[in-house]
């Protein structure tokens, strides 16, 4: 991943619901979740969720597929993940190293 695509998907989480959405489909795991439960439990309108759903999926921070006549929204964790460890990869790698450095906490993200 390069900082293009990161600000890209980084671009897609900049709204407050957006956040909230990608959150919650993480929460629902692989079973995601259809529109209409989103709009009941994340108490947004239909057409304000629409339109975030769309950022999300542009920048493949989620899926949605077609299961009868609903449409199921997931979130796409190995992207999210990925984001995830592009922040963190180099993780205090100009500090210099002490048995204090936080570096040690994230030694699963490259450090």
């Amino acid at each position: 991943m390069d900082n293009e695509i990161a600000a890209e998907a980084f671009g897609a989480m900049g709204h407050p619901s957006r956040i909230q959405i990608l959150r919650y489909l993480v929460e629902r795991g692989r079973d995601g979740a259809d529109a209409s439960t989103m709009v009941r439990e994340l108490e947004i309108a239909w057409t304000t969720l629409s339109h975030h759903l769309d950022h999300l999926k542009r920048a493949a921070l989620i899926t949605a597929t077609r299961d009868g006549r609903r449409m199921v929204h997931r979130a796409e964790f190995p992207k999210v993940a990925l984001l995830s460890s592009f922040l963190m990869q180099n993780c205090c790698a100009r500090e210099e190293k002490t048995d204090e450095t936080p570096a040690r906490a994230y030694r699963g993200f490259g450090s």
